[in-house]
């Protein structure tokens, strides 16, 4: 029998001992590409498996190459990089890693929210500029209590719950927007509903993003959904950066509708360095001062994530080949395309 063939394009790690644990029989091929054409036709062609990471993107042309594939799992949570009518239609299940990181991003969450509202960057460069003449806790922006505040989730899934949870703990009210839960959740959770964000922007002091990218929510956080924001609230980012319009959150900033912003993702990574608001924070200009925090998509890394993650991607792989019914799966019909796909086993 043909051994089962593991494509890895895109990896961050060229560490395979969780998933050798898994598939100790397999073959896997690894590469740490930025775009498929850098890796070989054959690799894509002989391929019965593709363990994505995020950084290539599997649109319809590189579909087309995948002859052998019937299983493509997302190292991850998002899947905007899949083509899934593509995929589909190849007879191409696709899955994701739905839980994993989930406590680390919503630590990462408060952890920005708190570093703002308790000021944190602003009293660490004040004692490293001047530590005896700077001795006080006066004259900080942002600085506020947290109890009595309301916290917006837009969102209310995995890690928006969880995040919520933690808001909770520090006296905060919950406020949720989630158009695709049903009717009732809010009494399970016990926070309120609104059933439109528009309320949820004008009643929140605290705003809190955690929806998908896709055609409907890239570009949402714009500069109509900013200015519907309540006066001096504070935005939270960990999810996407597409989903933020980076010019309209500058202007929110500078013009001081926006209090303050943490955000663990930017709509270009790398970004844009001279972009206005980035040259601005990095060069310590007083108007943002203490009103952006700023970590590079670290929101789920931990040592302890990395490795769910990574086996939790290869567990979805050996169930599927086990039973053929693909866990976490994101394009149920694909299975109308494949009549003629024979899932290949180790």
């Amino acid at each position: 029998m043909t051994k089962l063939r593991i494509l890895i394009p895109d990896a961050y790690t060229s560490d395979l001992s969780s998933e050798r644990a898994i598939l100790a029989d397999a073959e896997f091929v690894v590469h740490q590409a930025h775009h498929a054409d850098e890796i070989p036709l054959d690799d894509w062609q002989t391929a019965d498996v593709i363990l994505l990471w995020h950084r290539i993107r599997v649109t319809p042309e590189l579909v087309a190459r995948m002859d052998r594939c019937r299983h493509v799992v997302r190292v991850g949570v998002g899947f905007d990089n899949v083509d899934l009518e593509a995929c589909s239609r190849r007879g191409i299940a696709v899955s994701n890693v739905p839980n994993y990181g989930t406590t680390e991003i919503a630590d990462h969450a408060l952890a920005l929210l708190l570093s703002l509202v308790r000021g944190l960057s602003s009293y660490d460069q004040r004692l490293r500029h001047d530590m005896a003449g700077r001795y006080f806790a006066e004259d900080v922006p942002v600085v506020r209590r947290l109890r009595g505040a309301t916290f917006g989730a837009v969102g209310l899934g995995r890690v928006g719950t969880a995040i919520s949870r933690r808001a909770q703990a520090f006296d905060t009210s919950i406020l949720f927007y989630d158009p695709f839960l049903p009717e009732g959740h809010e009494l399970g959770t016990g926070y309120r509903r609104t059933h439109s964000l528009s309320e949820l922007l004008q009643c929140a002091d605290i705003v809190s993003i955690h929806t998908p990218l896709n055609s409907e929510t890239r570009g949402m956080v714009d500069r109509a959904w900013l200015a519907k924001m309540k006066a001096d609230a504070i935005l939270i980012n960990v999810a996407r950066g597409q989903l933020m319009d980076l010019d309209a959150v500058e202007e929110a900033l500078r013009s001081g509708h926006l209090a303050a912003a943490g955000l663990d993702v930017l709509p270009d990574e790398p970004p844009d360095p001279q972009h206005p608001l980035l040259k601005a924070w990095r060069d310590r200009e007083e108007w943002i001062a203490g009103r952006l925090v700023l970590t590079p998509h670290a929101a789920f890394f931990s040592a302890d994530a990395y490795r769910d993650m990574k086996t939790f991607a290869v567990e979805i792989v050996r169930d599927f080949l086990a039973t053929g019914v693909p866990r976490n799966n994101l394009n149920p019909d694909w299975l109308k395309f494949a009549a003629h796909a024979r899932v290949r086993s180790a």
